[in-house]
């Protein structure tokens, strides 16, 4: 049965911390891929529009690489950025040792982050805790909880409730014809979430549907080179 985790990280080494520090609000979200894709850098960043940040400042930071605004999402600023990951940080995330599903976005404040992800068991959380810890990334548990089974179809493919109803969303507004008869934005408009976050969605809701038909995860990997 999988569980539910809030939980902050704290180092000096996690991205965006220090600019977090320097903003009005004390605080940003982020949406990335860490504990899924092996060497991820890219983050989605949202900032409010009253904490006045420009390209140039994201591009002045030094973890930074590469710097694309988005435009606006929700009434916040959106930028996708291209950074440079801390030696331990990277070690720390690796997607080799424990896989967690971002719930939400990380919410980054000068104490640290602060995030709510899936985990198939305690074991999962435990172990991504020993493997920060190993490296000198703290976490603090805030709540734990497991989830319900489900009674629908989507347990018999181990699909999370968001992404089914993404994937059944997609279906029933043709993204998945030929010529395609909707785009990611106009799905993430009607599920009122950002296109980064629909467009993960139905990447891992495809994933897992793949997954579940073809057999294990190595599998579908072999399969897909």
């Amino acid at each position: 049965m999988t569980l539910t985790a809030e939980f902050v990280i704290r180092s000096p080494s996690l991205p965006f911390v220090s600019l977090a520090a320097s903003l009005p609000s004390k605080q940003l979200e982020c949406v990335h891929g860490l504990c899924h894709e092996g060497g991820s850098r890219v983050f989605v960043v949202y900032l409010e529009p009253d904490d006045n940040v420009s390209e140039a400042d994201l591009s002045s930071l030094d973890e930074v690489v590469d710097t694309s605004p988005l435009g606006r999402a929700s009434g916040k600023d959106v930028y996708q950025l291209t950074i440079e990951l801390a030696d331990v940080v990277s070690e720390a995330f690796a997607p080799e040792r424990f896989t967690a599903t971002q719930m939400e976005p990380t919410v980054v404040t000068p104490d640290g982050w602060y995030e709510k992800k899936l985990f198939q068991n305690y074991n999962a959380f435990n172990g991504m805790r020993t493997r920060c810890e190993e490296y000198g990334i703290g976490v603090e548990l805030v709540s734990i909880s497991q989830n319900p089974p489900e009674d629908d179809g989507s347990s018999q493919y181990g699909l999370t409730e968001r992404q089914q109803e993404a994937l059944q969303l997609a279906i029933a507004r043709g993204y998945y014809e030929s010529p395609r008869q909707a785009s990611t934005k106009e799905l993430a408009e009607e599920m009122d979430i950002s296109q980064p976050s629909m467009s993960s969605l139905l990447r891992r809701g495809e994933r897992q549907l793949l997954t579940s038909a073809l057999g294990s995860q190595p599998q579908v990997e072999r399969l897909s080179k």
